[in-house]
């Protein structure tokens, strides 16, 4: 029996939720836009996808108001979360924190940490000196080492709050 190629049998949230960020990059472009990239050419130089799929990708968020497009100067548009997108962060922090456990070498790791305290995001996003499960806002992240060389990675060496822009 072929699979299908949708979740419209599934009468759960599960399901519904994947019909909105579960293809193949999408949460790549919501990560990096937590991360503060935000102009379709950085988001396709940092993620390296093909331009019809990150159009495809992007136009599908900002249909299901995930994302806004901001106009900008010329072909200059940024792409924002939503609020509906930053409310996202728990699943984004929770993949990250599931991956660096059990595929990312300690030295590569993403860290992330709260801002207020300095304080670890422990796995299921809660602040390791505080307790408090932050808003994506209050979260600045840092990578170890990047393996790309673009500038973007390089950027994120250094500690940057989320949903704040990144400018290389």
């Amino acid at each position: 029996m072929p699979l299908g190629t949708d979740y419209t049998n599934q009468d759960c949230a599960v399901a519904r939720s994947l019909e909105v960020v579960g293809e193949r990059w999408t949460l790549l472009i919501v990560r990096d836009l937590f991360y503060g990239i935000r102009r379709y050419n950085e988001l396709r130089k940092h993620i390296g996808l093909p331009p019809a799929t990150l159009t495809d990708r992007l136009n599908h968020l900002v249909e299901e108001d995930v994302v806004e497009r901001i106009p900008g100067e010329g072909a200059r548009d940024e792409y924002r979360l939503t609020p509906k997108g930053e409310g996202l962060w728990p699943v984004v922090c929770g993949l990250a924190q599931w991956g660096n456990a059990n595929y990312v070498e300690p030295e590569r790791r993403m860290g992330y940490k709260h801002r207020a305290d300095g304080g670890e995001l422990n796995a299921n996003g809660s602040c390791s000196v505080c307790g408090e499960i932050p808003d994506a806002s209050e979260v600045m992240v840092q990578k170890a080492t990047p393996l790309p060389k673009d500038a973007f990675a390089v950027a994120l060496q250094e500690p940057h709050r989320l949903l704040q822009p990144l400018r290389p």
